[in-house]
């Protein structure tokens, strides 16, 4: 049985990562489709319809300025995918960059490349983005770089580490041997193999990344309204808890369950994709 049969017949045992999965592509498909799924424009106000609760015609009711909440938190979930994908895809790049370099390379590059690498870490992460945020102009694009280039430190010392263990191995001395260049034996030999913890670090990091966002536009220095996102929804619903319970509810759910479901998906493939159990498997 090769690996990647392995791989996927541990996952397909973990039923909650399974279900977890199911959840997490749900969501990916809204917001893929978010204009046509959602029921009315986000955008469009109605006095007539202020804070109504939910009701067949708004399910998820209304708020302050008779806004439908179910079009604005499907609007919403493509925000969450656009920061969440694009965000850990700066970070993977950077880190994975990085750390393969300090890892490959080894000695003085090593050592200077761990040293930044351990100056970054030395900042709590979400202060640092809201210094940067405060001073640049809050937007979508904003957050999305300013997450990803504050989120690869860790990315960097988990390649870094395969690095330093893979680099030793006899595939990659014979390919040394053979004449093959740094450039081959870090991209042809070295980094796919190394690229499985990547993998599951990239699947938290979404999860983190889209909790990052809401939580700064809860603060108002993330997606900046008319234009909708679950934490500027949770922003109304601070205002108003106590006639509109529905404003916090909803978009709470939201964020809860993506998050969970992303980190169960990322539990379960680094379950699956732990080689000291593959030897158990093939007997």
């Amino acid at each position: 049985m090769n690996i990647s049969s392995i791989v996927f017949k541990r996952f397909s045992r973990n039923r909650l990562s399974l279900v977890a999965l199911a959840v997490v592509a749900a969501i990916i498909f809204v917001a893929l489709f978010a204009s046509v799924i959602a029921p009315i424009n986000p955008t469009i106000i109605d006095v007539h319809n202020v804070l109504s609760p939910p009701s067949m015609a708004h399910p998820f009711g209304t708020d302050e300025l008779g806004r439908d909440v179910l079009s604005r938190m499907i609007w919403g979930s493509r925000v969450s995918l656009k920061v969440g994908f694009v965000a850990v895809g700066l970070a993977i790049f950077m880190g994975t960059l990085i750390g393969s370099t300090a890892g490959f390379y080894g000695g003085k590059v090593d050592a200077l490349l761990m040293r930044f690498v351990d100056i970054m870490l030395a900042f709590p992460t979400f202060f640092l983005i809201l210094a940067v945020i405060s001073v640049l102009e809050p937007s979508i694009y904003t957050i999305m770089v300013v997450i990803g280039f504050t989120g690869w430190m860790d990315v960097a010392r988990l390649v870094r580490a395969e690095f330093l263990t893979l680099k030793e191995r006899d595939f990659v001395v014979a390919a040394r041997a053979s004449g093959a260049g740094n450039l081959r034996m870090i991209f042809r030999h070295i980094l796919p193999n190394a690229l499985s913890p990547v993998f599951i670090a990239a699947t938290f990091g979404v999860a983190g990344a889209i909790l990052t966002e809401s939580g700064l536009s809860f603060l108002g220095l993330g997606v900046q309204p008319p234009n909708p996102s679950w934490g500027n929804i949770l922003t109304s619903g601070k205002d108003y808890i106590e006639v509109a319970w529905w404003l916090s509810l909803f978009p709470g759910l939201a964020i809860l369950t993506t998050v969970l479901g992303y980190n169960l998906v990322g539990e379960g493939l680094r379950d699956a994709l732990d080689p000291r159990l593959w030897e158990t498997e093939r007997r």
